[in-house]
């Protein structure tokens, strides 16, 4: 029999489809890959001890002539951000550790209608704070193309999984970058989407305003495939744009098929210089550029001259929302609790949120209530909120002369453990291209470009569309995802050593 774990979401779809395969066998395939690999990659924090059985329903249904959707049958991994009612939801940290949820997520919900398979949660940073999966609070996880690298953060355990071949689909949130990036350091796709296109209804909040759940993938058709089951309006979510969204999938197939790249205009930015990537990243990101024109694409220089002042303005937004969404962590209503013999409430409060929140977390709590206190928050959170504008103004001005937009996904490529974990500057700053498109709310794609000559490690390019036009983005990933798959004869996937054998 084919290796299951190895076939796309697609594949294996249709394989379920055509009753080649049952739920069961998928399932149980990957639930080995995990039990054979992920003690050294550790992209699980919780294996659902119930998937064979809801593997079984689908089974069931299936054979009982139900009209099922697409996806029906194939597993699916979850961030740890997102509750859950059959697994723990801790969001990677020990003040939540154990706690089971009344509900489950929206997107959780529309997976599950969906008949997909939740095989487990994934690791993550703390409370999504991070860039590295080294905050989180049950260990750091490990990159599958070289087990002493991160794998992107804050969701390095979905883009792990998905790299490991432990799952064919994930589920992520990206606040700042924390899809993109880790697709990037993991040579998988990654999609952001527009602002309120997909429901945060469920997932544990870091910064509300900036927040965005979307899928982790391998292919930009399984992305696609994906994001049509999560998405769409969410009477829950206040924030949920309340709209009729096309196909996504549609969109993937289209690109991957059609001549989309002819005559596309893809702006580059400016005053994102190249002297401040890694070369064997800057050289892909000219490679896939050149790769492109050559199919018709037409580059265009753009301005975006706020964008170098993303990470400053992201970095006061990000920690004041934060301080505001983690008072609820109090030692009173849910969580743990750190009894004091004797001690009033707010002894009780400050000894739990000392023990349960990691340095990271607490950093950025400070940090935020400081940018929110009575004298600064003109000066510091109003300041950042007016530098936002202007962003989302150097887009509207680009989106005028360009179809999309393209930047390297992140600056580098995967660093070793430990190696940026105590240089917090230098850790925020990994994500100097993906924070604009949160500040602004549009919606962007890392789709890999090859791999970095110096280091061998995966790189990504990522595209940016304008507000609502997520459909776009799959459309360009998947043109761009078949132009260089076809130049590399293959998948990037099968060029990772420790891939092609077993995790050491």
């Amino acid at each position: 029999m084919t290796d299951l774990t190895r076939l796309s979401a697609a594949d294996l779809a249709a394989k379920l489809a055509a009753r080649e395969v049952s739920s069961v066998e998928a399932t149980q395939a990957h639930l080995d890959r995990i039990a054979a690999v992920d003690a050294d990659i550790h992209a699980f924090l919780h294996v659902n001890a119930g998937a064979l059985d809801a593997a079984a329903e689908i089974d069931r249904r299936r054979a009982a002539g139900e009209q099922l959707g697409e996806l029906a049958g194939v597993p699916l991994a979850i961030k740890d951000v997102l509750v859950t009612t059959d697994m723990p939801s801790t969001s990677g940290s020990r003040i939540l550790e154990g706690y089971m949820s009344p509900y489950d997520a929206t997107v959780v919900a529309r997976s599950r209608a969906a008949g997909l398979v939740p095989l487990g949660k994934t690791n993550m940073d703390e409370f999504a704070m991070g860039s590295s999966t080294e905050h989180s609070a049950y260990g750091a996880t490990h990159n599958p193309w070289d087990l002493d690298r991160i794998p992107g953060g804050s969701g390095g355990g979905s883009a792990a999984a998905v790299a490991a071949f432990e799952a064919p689909l994930a589920l992520g949130s990206d606040t700042g970058g924390s899809i993109r990036q880790p697709a990037h350091v993991t040579g998988t796709v990654g999609v952001k989407p527009t602002y309120g296109a997909v429901s945060r209804y469920g997932a544990i909040a870091l910064a509300s305003s900036l927040d965005q759940v979307g899928p982790v993938t391998r292919t930009v058709l399984d992305a696609g495939l994906l994001h049509d089951v999560i998405g769409g309006h969410d009477p829950h979510d206040s924030t949920s744009l309340e709209e009729a969204w096309p196909s996504f999938a549609a969109a993937a197939r289209e690109g991957a098929r059609g001549d989309v790249l002819k005559g596309l205009k893809v702006g580059v930015i400016r005053e994102l210089p190249d002297a401040g990537f890694q070369q064997g990243v800057a050289e892909s990101f000219r490679a896939a550029l050149a790769a492109m024109e050559a199919q018709g694409a037409e580059i265009v220089e753009i301005s975006a001259p706020h964008f170098e002042y993303g990470v400053a303005a992201y970095y006061l937004i990000l920690p004041a929302e934060a301080s505001s969404n983690l008072a609820k962590f109090d030692s009173v209503r849910f969580g743990m609790r750190v009894d004091v013999p004797g001690g009033t409430v707010e002894d009780v409060m400050a000894a739990t949120r000392d023990a349960g929140f990691g340095d990271e977390v607490k950093r950025r709590v400070i940090l935020g209530t400081y940018a929110l206190s009575a004298g600064y928050y003109d000066a510091y959170y109003g300041s950042a909120q007016k530098v936002r504008t202007l962003i989302q103004r150097d887009f509207d001005e680009a989106f005028a002369q360009v179809d999309v937009i393209a930047t390297p996904s992140a600056p580098t490529t995967a660093f070793r453990l430990g190696e940026k974990i105590d240089d917090p500057m230098q850790m925020y700053l990994n994500d100097v291209t993906t924070i604009p498109a949160n500040l602004a709310g549009v919606p962007g794609i890392s789709v890999p470009s090859g791999l970095a000559a110096e280091d061998g490690l995966p790189v990504g390019i990522q595209f940016l569309a304008p507000l609502r036009q997520d459909a776009r983005l799959y459309r360009v990933g998947a043109a761009v995802e078949a132009l260089l798959v076809d130049g590399w004869g293959g998948p990037l996937l099968d060029r990772a050593p420790l891939l092609n054998g077993e995790a050491r």
